[in-house]
């Protein structure tokens, strides 16, 4: 490694530790006062940053909420890639998306807080959406190989139709997991759902 790429890698991993410091000075502000009620300088004063730096690491506070998260796509994309060829593609999904549970779980109730805010803020609900939408472009070479369809057929609905499925799963596991007083494990709700989902056919 030279010099230069050693100092490459210094300063990504800077960044990408500025960006989670910014994202969770969000998380904090939108729990404690509301979504609408945070602005981009209250943000800019608990984390100690000027406007122009807070703009340079995220275009908008939504994407600064949703900084966490950023690269849970690709690394969706990459866990379903490394699930053995024998799994049929809904269980190499379920299987993949461990990952991702386990980044929902690990913080408990204060990310049962932020998804709720989520799932029930119409802005941040589209944002989410959105990021689904990526998601599902990301994973949909892999899945029309599991499938036996050509990767470069835009025109097959069939990853696609599978993909989203699965992340409809997700979605009703985490609503699931936000509303109950008492909630399973995301792991236990997504179960439930994709195993309700695979007994129709």
């Amino acid at each position: 490694m030279t010099a230069n790429q050693a100092g490459q890698g210094v300063r990504a991993r800077a960044r990408e530790a500025m960006r989670a410091e910014v994202a969770l000075a969000v998380q904090d502000l939108v729990l404690e006062r509301g979504y609408d009620e945070t602005t981009v300088d209250d943000i800019c004063a608990s984390a100690e940053i000027s406007r122009s730096t807070f703009f340079r690491y995220f275009p908008s506070k939504e994407d600064a909420l949703f900084g966490t998260t950023a690269d849970a796509g690709e690394r969706l994309r990459d866990a379903l890639t490394a699930r053995p060829g024998s799994e049929t593609p809904w269980a190499a999904l379920r299987h993949a998306l461990d990952a991702l549970i386990e980044q929902y779980e690990g913080h408990d109730e204060r990310t049962r807080r932020l998804t709720r805010l989520i799932v029930s803020n119409p802005a941040l609900a589209a944002r989410h959406r959105e990021k689904n939408a990526r998601w599902q472009e990301l994973l949909r070479p892999e899945v029309a190989r599991r499938i036996g369809a050509d990767p470069a057929d835009v025109s097959d609905p069939r990853a696609h139709a599978v993909i989203a499925s699965a992340l409809g799963c997700v979605e009703a596991a985490l609503a699931a997991w936000t509303q109950s007083a008492r909630p399973q494990p995301i792991a236990t709700l997504l179960d439930r759902a994709m195993g309700a989902t695979s007994a129709l056919g």
